[in-house]
């Protein structure tokens, strides 16, 4: 029996004959990567982990509907101005006071262009933060801007203490954060655990549940046999070629948040030749069997997709996904002048729901149409800080969302508009769309236009959609855990028995 055969032989023992162990007080998640730091205004990474830590002026509910956060209210003056008024009280964990000045310096922060945030696309029509008062401030814009509310619920503009931030530095609150979260951090150690403590004199009440644990297990099979033995009670991102396995299993609980996932995408250094020929660009789409690699590396847990954007997203556009057509993909590389094909340098993580196994069937497909995919495989914490840096290959595979927004621009803006830290796109008629739909308040011409950039992208292929991931989770029963479609795990809203 080959290693492969005797991990599932051994998870099969464990699906007859063990139950989850619960414990009253105590957590312990399963996730498939480690954080690489908790400094929640420059994430290279999913803010699953700093949602707990701190909070933002804005929160969601579970319907998704906007709520009170730190701040109690907020309105436009006029259309570039936005008034928050702040809730009164409330402190850091260090004791500091969540006031004015604390929003002003943690927005600062992240616009000032020497600390070069990969996070500051999400708010860069933000022109100036005004304190007007102890719990009050005046957020104003570079033109109208009607996601201001929205940008305020999630990174980068979660809350931090300037006095410690700015005495120890952004290196060590990077490892060390402080904020006035639901949850303190006790522990980090990356690559083996993340422990949480809940905060007692948490604005909303003190959290259910004690302690915390985040574990990395990026093995799938041992995520789920952690579950099964009761070393963890949830698991985010169970590998879909389990879940059957799961279904039926008594005392465990599979929940699937349909399309809740992020969009895979095939990002493109479109300066590079060939790739900056829109013939070249448009031939590797083609050459793709999306259908395939939903179907069956994913296991049906994913959509094909031609756009980025999400079906739950405003603005979104149902731009179908290219069916594969070798034929026409052969001809328009012919076209462009390379009847012979070319060779590039592919990187693809694994990170997301059997990414390695799609590069490798990627990888296959542009080799029926004569491109040499030289694939490399980098550990996670490389590959997030080269995705960052412009020091990716020249096709990479990515996954974006919009799960901080729900709102296109999320999905389009920080990788199509030039010179953003996730940006290989150098488009001025892009620019021009992008722009325009983040100042145009009529709802309907802002929609058009968030439609007309997905229809651009459709036909020029600056990057290639993949297909959209579902979110996958289990848990046992002894976890009251329900998921979202903006893919949080709020602690505050957990329940252990």
């Amino acid at each position: 029996m080959n290693r492969l055969g005797f991990k599932f032989a051994a998870l099969a023992v464990l699906l007859a004959l063990s139950s989850p162990v619960s414990y009253a007080s105590e957590l312990t998640i399963a996730q498939p990567a480690s954080a690489t730091a908790m400094d929640p205004g420059f994430l290279k990474e999913a803010a699953t982990l700093v949602d707990n830590i701190f909070d933002t002026l804005i929160l969601r509910d579970s319907a998704m509907k906007l709520q009170p956060g730190l701040a109690t209210s907020w309105k436009a003056l006029d259309d570039t101005t936005w008034q928050f008024d702040l809730r009164p009280g409330v402190k850091f964990t260090n004791g500091e006071p969540v006031n004015a000045a604390a929003v002003k310096f943690s927005i600062d922060r992240i616009l000032d262009p020497a600390n070069h945030a990969p996070t500051i696309s999400y708010i860069r029509t933000i022109k100036s933060v005004e304190v007007t008062g102890e719990n009050q401030v005046r957020i104003h814009t570079d033109g109208p801007d009607p996601l201001l509310p929205t940008r305020m619920s999630r990174y980068p503009t979660y809350i931090v203490p300037p006095a410690y931030v700015s005495k120890v530095g952004a290196a060590e609150f990077a490892r060390k954060p402080v904020g006035s979260g639901a949850y303190t951090l006790k522990e980090f150690i990356p690559d083996e655990r993340v422990v949480m403590q809940a905060n007692p004199d948490y604005w909303r009440g003190k959290p259910s549940i004690d302690t915390v644990i985040w574990r990395p297990i990026p093995e799938a099979t041992a995520r789920i046999t952690a579950l099964l033995t009761g070393e963890v009670q949830l698991v985010d991102s169970v590998p879909a070629d389990l879940v059957s396995a799961l279904k039926n299993k008594p005392g465990i609980h599979l929940e699937q948040v349909k399309g809740g996932g992020l969009t895979i995408y095939l990002g493109l250094k479109n300066n590079q030749k060939p790739l900056n020929d829109v013939r070249v660009r448009q031939a590797l789409s083609l050459a793709l069997n999306r259908q395939a690699y939903t179907s069956q590396l994913l296991h049906g847990f994913g959509t094909p997709t031609g756009t980025m954007a999400g079906a739950k997203d405003f603005g979104y556009l149902n731009v179908p996904a290219p069916a594969q057509d070798i034929a026409k993909a052969k001809a328009l590389l012919k076209e462009a002048g390379y009847a012979d094909g070319f060779t590039l340098k592919f990187q693809a993580p694994r990170r997301y729901i059997a990414s390695a196994e799609v590069a490798q069937a990627i990888v296959q497909d542009l080799a029926a149409i004569g491109v040499k995919a030289q694939l490399e495989v980098p550990e996670w914490s490389v590959y997030t800080q080269q995705v960052a840096s412009g020091k990716q290959a020249d096709m990479y595979m990515l996954a974006w969302g919009s799960t901080q927004t729900l709102d296109a621009d999320a999905a389009l803006y920080p990788i199509l508009h030039s010179g953003e830290p996730y940006s290989t796109v150098s488009s001025p008629e892009l620019d021009k769309l992008l722009n325009a739909s983040r100042s145009t308040v009529d709802s309907k011409k802002r929609e058009k236009l968030l439609q007309q950039i997905q229809q651009d992208v459709a036909k020029e292929q600056p990057l290639i959609p993949l297909y959209r991931e579902d979110s996958l989770y289990a848990n046992g029963d002894s976890v009251t855990f329900k998921g979202r479609a903006d893919a949080r795990i709020p602690l505050f809203d957990l329940r252990v028995k």
